[in-house]
């Protein structure tokens, strides 16, 4: 009598790994059953990715920003001026993140949306 549930688990056990090898469909691209997996990450000496083509920001040639409403246009040009990758503005009162990150301009404005302060991090 124990046999059975023990023979049903079994079962479904071998239907679930079987299931999980086949990869739940045809191969993507020719890459067989990895094609489901995910992709290590590229070494950090791997060609791109030198120091040379990293993207910093430089808050340095934004004072022009200071006093001005950040609208669509001025958020795009002073990412463009410090050739940072990302751009978070920050309103009055809002959460943000604590993390820095060296790629990316921070435009503090007020309640006017008018910038108070761009800084990196």
């Amino acid at each position: 009598m124990r046999l059975r549930p023990l023979a049903l688990a079994l079962a479904l056990a071998m239907t679930g790994l079987c299931a999980c090898a086949n990869g739940g469909g045809a191969d993507r691209a020719g890459l067989g059953p990895f094609a489901n997996e995910a992709q290590p990450p590229p070494a950090m000496d791997a060609p791109g990715l030198s120091e040379e083509t990293a993207m910093t920001c430089d808050a340095e040639p934004l004072a022009w920003t200071i006093g001005r409403v950040a609208d669509e246009a001025l958020v795009a040009k002073a990412k463009a001026d410090s050739g940072s990758r990302g751009v978070r503005v920050i309103r009055p009162g809002m959460a943000v993140t604590m993390d820095y990150r060296e790629d990316r301009l921070n435009l503090e404005v007020d309640e006017q949306d008018r910038v108070t302060r761009a800084y990196c991090g």
